[in-house]
């Protein structure tokens, strides 16, 4: 190695003026660079410097982080090769930064390697150039019909760019630079887009008696400058986005940055439109689908302070904001916000932790509500406001069982005869129906009729999944796919394979076949391009363009409907299934209600059916009869009575390998080595519920503490003694797990 581990007594006596820098790996120390030629850089800032035989960035940490005192010959120090011109990452956000390492075990390399996402921020910034007219210069000497069109488009005087130009003149970029030549265009710097100002005054709102306690609450929250969590809990409808705008508003009337935070798939242009009509303006948007240049510059915009306002997904709140003073966290309860690769963090509590660092105000809003932030709210942590009426004035959906057991659907058919004619009455009166199956594809298992054969991955322990559309089998956990065949692999008849089971493609399938002439959308997340297709057919579905939408659960998240009267649930019991999982009951119901909830919300009171063969399961019978708080109760005293979250601490540990028994052996070994506790207990190893995915078997241990105790120092103690991992084998350690698969 080329360089020096900054973390000796002896060493930096020696050298008394070495700079520490965290590079964004999976290690959990700084190196000790010598300074630059200019003098050492601040602390935060971002440097270049050798690292092995590459050149990485890192960042300049406020002191070296121990992990060896083993001395290096001063002869193979180097220097940092340079200081970028990028805005120092705030303190703040370095001691963030360690606390989520310290909590999730996970290197702290990789936690920052989460605040440099944006690649493009530390590049040089480059001049971009368009194109644009030249008043009063005269006609080309050769005039074209493809010449003509270019300076059509350019009458407007606007600046374009040479490739937008020329798209829009429907030429090629050759005909733009024959006018540049001809002195009929002018090649002109394209200045920087700025980030818009949401004016906090913009607009004045009218609020219901319970949302104005609700404002003044979250205003008040605001205005004391200092930690405080508020659990905003409405139901669908009740107008938390408006009251919650409030808080934004305050904030920013404070000279203070504000963060919403939405599963991505809420990120739909009717948020964006709300928004502006509060603020005046757009908010900076930060997703998946953005442009690596677009990334970079709105890095640099909240790191210098010019987005006053970022709405975005989870990796949002690692953005090295200027002056953060609030954050508000919308649908709460959504799985989405738990990260299951390489830093697993859930970041609803990792916001809770931002701010508590900086000392300012949390918003979690939800009609749903996790049970760990009714906990806090019971127990006095957080503040709970609550919305129990929609704004509109409409009741909630009314919610009808359908008893799968009594009224099966037509052989062939996956619609029970009720739902069937709920949708032909809903069209009739002109409205719009929502079906939801929350599993993608056509069907999930195909087989041959004539010799049995099942169609599963070569990869995992999963049945290929039919996605009709695409003509392919796909796996929906390590992503191979292959076409559907026309014989089958095993016996090879011609024309025996057979679909099992629905998917959306199959029900929409069924409603076309029914309802010829309604107009049908079916949301699903692969059959879908990008965030703008999806805006789109959203938008259509707003304006009443569509009259039967069959969706997974990118429908379920804060969408506003207006003419949406009735919801049917092909599935209801699918997420129950989940044995392993102690939010599975929590986790149907929340969906099913937020299901539901897009029914009705104006002018009609909306309907719900749900197809279901446990109608008297405890989140069924809460989800008919509307009974939320027997059933929070219900849950609450499960958890409690077995220790489980947020009663008790839960860490999974997962090992895998290419092959079966080395995984096995090295789980069993792992469990061997686990210090030994009177409060802490490990369960396993056992094989994982999906016992191969990617071709790696897996095994899992379960580790379990009540919730006083410090589960991570046990864990690292646990970790320290086991002997380095080598080879193909892998330990994924994930404290506070979602998912248990």
């Amino acid at each position: 190695m080329d360089t020096l581990r900054d973390s000796s007594n002896s060493q930096e006596a020696e050298h008394p003026a070495l700079v520490p820098v965290l590079l964004p790996v999976a290690l959990d120390q700084t190196y000790g660079y010598l300074p630059h030629e200019s003098g050492p850089p601040p602390v935060g800032s971002f440097v270049l410097v050798p690292f092995g035989p590459q050149s990485r960035i890192g960042i300049v940490w406020d002191g070296p982080r121990e992990q060896s005192s083993k001395p290096v010959d001063p002869k193979r120090l180097k220097a940092i090769s340079s200081i970028l011109e990028t805005e120092p990452l705030p303190i703040i956000s370095m001691r963030f930064a360690e606390w989520i390492a310290q909590y999730t075990l996970a290197p702290l390399g990789m936690v920052v390697r989460m605040m440099m996402s944006a690649p493009a921020a530390f590049e040089p910034q480059k001049p971009r150039f368009g194109v644009s007219l030249v008043e009063g210069a005269p006609s080309p000497p050769r005039m074209t019909p493809a010449r003509t069109r270019v300076l059509q488009c350019a009458s407007d005087r606007l600046i374009r760019t040479k490739t937008a130009l020329a798209s829009e003149a429907n030429c090629t970029a050759g005909v733009v630079n024959g006018l540049i030549e001809a002195g009929c265009l002018v090649e002109v710097a394209i200045q920087e887009k700025t980030c818009p100002k949401p004016n906090p005054s913009h607009t004045t709102v009218s609020f219901s008696h319970d949302q104005t306690r609700a404002v003044e609450a979250l205003r008040a929250g605001v205005d004391g400058g200092t930690f405080s969590v508020s659990l905003l809990d409405g139901v669908t409808g009740s107008g938390k986005t408006e009251v919650y705008f409030e808080a934004v508003a305050r904030a920013l009337e404070k000279g203070h940055q504000a963060l919403i935070m939405l599963p991505e798939i809420a990120l739909t242009s009717q948020f964006m439109n709300r928004f502006k009509e509060r603020f005046g303006c757009p908010p900076v948007e930060w997703h998946s689908a953005m442009s690596n240049l677009e990334r970079g510059r709105i890095w640099r915009a909240v790191a210098t302070g010019q987005a006053r306002v970022v709405v975005g997904a989870r990796s949002a709140l690692f953005l090295p904001y200027d002056d953060l003073g609030l954050i508000v966290v919308d649908e709460e309860h959504d799985a989405g916000y738990k990260q299951d690769d390489r830093v697993h963090y859930q970041a609803r509590d990792m916001a809770v932790v931002r701010a508590s660092l900086a000392k300012f105000s949390v918003v979690l809003a939800s009609a749903t509500p996790s049970i760990e932030s009714h906990v806090n709210a019971r127990t006095g942590r957080y503040r709970h406001l609550t919305l129990p009426g929609r704004f509109s004035g409409t009741e909630l959906p009314e919610i009808e069982p359908i008893d799968l057991r009594r009224d099966k659907p037509e052989k062939g058919r996956w619609l029970a005869p009720r739902l069937v004619e709920a949708i032909a009455k809903t069209l009739s009166d002109g409205r719009q129906t929502l079906l939801f199956l929350n599993r993608r594809g056509y069907a999930p298992l195909t087989l041959c009729q004539h010799c049995g054969h099942r169609f599963e991955c070569p990869q995992c322990t999963a049945w290929l999944v039919e996605h009709r559309y695409k003509n392919k089998l796909n796996c929906h956990h390590c992503g191979f796919s292959l076409p559907v065949p026309k014989a089958c692999p095993k016996c090879e008849e011609a024309d025996a394979l057979v679909a099992c089971g629905p998917g959306v493609e199959r029900v929409a399938e069924e409603v076309s076949k029914r309802f010829p002439e309604a107009r049908l959308a079916l949301l699903s997340s692969d059959l879908i391009p990008g965030l703008k297709e999806m805006r789109e057919i959203i938008r259509k579905i707003e304006n009443h363009e569509i009259d039967i939408i069959v969706g997974t659960q990118i429908v379920a998240k804060g969408h506003h409907f207006p003419d949406l009267a009735t919801v049917g649930i092909v599935d209801g019991d699918l997420g129950l299934a989940q044995g392993a999982d102690p939010r599975a009951g929590e986790r149907t119901f929340q969906l099913m209600y937020q299901v539901t909830g897009r029914a009705g919300r104006e002018q009609v009171r909306g309907r719900g059916l749900i197809q279901t063969h446990l109608p008297d399961h405890p989140a069924m019978q809460a989800i008919i009869s509307g009974d939320r708080d027997a059933f929070i109760e219900c849950e609450i005293g499960v958890r409690q009575s077995g220790m489980l979250p947020p009663f008790g601490r839960l860490v999974a540990m997962i090992v895998s390998a290419r092959d079966e028994q080395t995984a096995e052996l090295m789980a069993r070994d792992i469990a061997r080595r686990a210090p030994q506790s009177k409060t802490i207990s490990v369960l396993g190893p056992a094989q994982a519920p999906i016992p191969i995915i990617r071709g790696r078997y897996r095994w899992r241990l379960l580790v379990k503490a009540p919730r006083e105790m410090d589960i991570q120092g046990y864990m690292r103690a646990w970790l320290n003694a086991l002997p380095k991992i080598k080879g193909d084998i892998r330990l994924s350690v994930d404290v506070d797990p979602y998912h248990f698969l």
